[in-house]
């Protein structure tokens, strides 16, 4: 299911920021016409500002620690998001957009959450001492039914497990069919498995008429059968196949032959220098 048909600009200010973005300030018509589409660019080509403006426009709930709509860092985007045209084939509010660095923020507040709700458990076993068992059960209820509802959904600390692991449990606690689903590198939590474990949930998630946009960096994820691809390094932003791009490229080319990359390091300009060497007239160089 195709929810989002096309994002295009209809105003823009070219002296103002994310307008000065080359990519945004000549955005043409995008077509979202496969269930999965991929941003790609160098950091700094605008694909995350763009994303940001999207779900900005389509009203997406955020994951992690802030709402987007709230975020005072993305005052720019707001601004964008109020260009963006967005073009439906059937309005979704369902999906979810999630940035790496908000993911990270989610899973200590997850945990600071279900401590602060264990804390109120004991306090209570100490107000509650010299009343009945039944009194303190009624106290305690609401406490006891947020903790397994946050452990049902997301473990007994999502914190605890290794970031690839709560990524992809976290990502399946949010999932409903027929939702949009925006992703800023999602690839930064994820060992090169754990990322197959993704495309796998996605392409369940595709069956049950899910559609993706993600801004990735990544050669796995960006090999996804059938999605579309648009570059952000070439003006405008063009469709450009997966065995074109430089990301591929050049990852192919280190994993064949990495020591041709490699035996450069050490006469590289960053490679650390000795210290205590001594100059004209016993004059130490440090």
């Amino acid at each position: 299911m195709i929810h989002l048909r096309s994002i295009s600009i209809v105003t823009a200010s070219r002296d103002r920021f994310p307008f000065s973005v080359p990519a945004i300030r000549t955005l043409p018509k995008l077509s979202l016409d496969t269930p999965v589409t991929f941003f790609v660019g160098e950091n700094g080509s605008g694909k995350s500002t763009l994303l940001e403006g999207v779900a900005l426009a389509a009203g997406l709930p955020t994951v992690g620690a802030q709402e987007v709509s709230a975020d005072a860092t993305l005052d720019a985007q707001r601004v964008l998001g109020r260009a963006v045209k967005l073009t439906w084939n059937r309005r979704t509010r369902r999906g979810f957009f999630l940035r790496a660095e908000d993911f990270f923020g989610f899973s200590k507040q997850l945990a600071q959450w279900r401590a602060e709700l264990l804390q109120r458990m004991s306090e209570l076993d100490v107000e509650y001492q010299d009343r009945s068992a039944y009194a303190m059960g009624l106290a305690k209820m609401p406490i006891a039914a947020s903790l397994a509802d946050m452990e049902r959904r997301y473990g007994i600390d999502l914190d605890a497990n290794s970031h690839g692991q709560s990524f992809l449990r976290l990502f399946q606690s949010r999932f409903v069919p027929g939702g949009l689903y925006l992703m800023d590198e999602p690839e930064a939590p994820l060992s090169p498995q754990s990322q197959l474990a993704l495309m796998a949930l996605m392409h369940d998630m595709v069956a049950h008429d899910a559609q993706f946009i993600i801004a990735t960096h990544s050669p796995i994820l960006l090999a996804f059968p059938d999605a579309r691809i648009y570059s952000f390094d070439a003006l405008p932003v063009t469709r450009v196949e997966y065995e074109s791009l430089e990301h591929v490229a050049l990852t192919r080319e280190f994993l064949n032959a990495p020591e041709r990359f490699l035996r450069h390091l050490a006469s590289s300009p960053a490679s650390p220098q000795r210290k205590g060497r001594r100059g004209p007239a016993g004059r130490s160089n440090d």
